[in-house]
């Protein structure tokens, strides 16, 4: 079976599902900020790559939403999201003490498979959110290259090695695009 053809089987509990970057970045702009696809075409076995987890159940948090804040643009959110600086096995972070409250949660992901637009990873932090989602820390999950958020850093060296002389140009493109001045 492909991933491709696994992928629509895949389910979390309490209405979670993968949030698509692609159609985040549309909706919100440089505010939420997802790699090039030049980059995303390179990203491969090995690579860590970060994905959110959100639900729909949870999307009100009227006691929080106050005092929520992106942890990526600082600016104020309408929900709250975890987030994990680096993969565990890379910097292993603390456990926080917080309760399960349905927030979305960005985590990494190691790559252990791709197929085209479709990647298999293994869960490479601690999940605050497990218990709503089920989701948990070595689990794998399968994900399409619209979910990525982010390529871990370690890798960036190695993508641009990666490229010909088209993708460089791609990719010197869309550093420009990012930084007009």
């Amino acid at each position: 079976m492909t991933l491709e053809s696994q992928f629509p089987a895949q389910r979390f509990a309490n209405e979670y599902g993968l949030v698509d970057g692609v159609a985040m970045h549309a909706l919100h702009g440089d505010q939420f900020k997802i790699p090039p696809p030049v980059l995303k075409k390179h990203v491969d076995v090995g690579h860590f790559v970060e994905l959110r987890l959100d639900s729909p159940r949870f999307s009100v948090h009227e006691e929080d939403a106050a005092h929520c804040v992106c942890p990526s643009c600082q600016g104020e959110a309408s929900q709250p999201i975890l987030s994990h600086e680096h993969p565990d096995s890379i910097a292993p972070a603390p456990r926080p003490a917080l309760p399960a409250r349905g927030w979305g949660e960005d985590f990494w992901v190691q790559v252990t498979e791709r197929e085209g637009a479709f990647f298999a990873g293994v869960v490479d932090n601690w999940l605050v959110e497990s218990r709503l989602h089920g989701l948990q820390q070595g689990d794998t999950i399968l994900f399409r290259d619209d979910h990525l958020l982010a390529v871990h850093g370690s890798h960036r060296l190695q993508l641009v090695a990666q490229m010909d002389d088209a993708d460089l140009k791609r990719l010197a493109e869309w550093l420009g695009e990012q930084h007009p001045e």
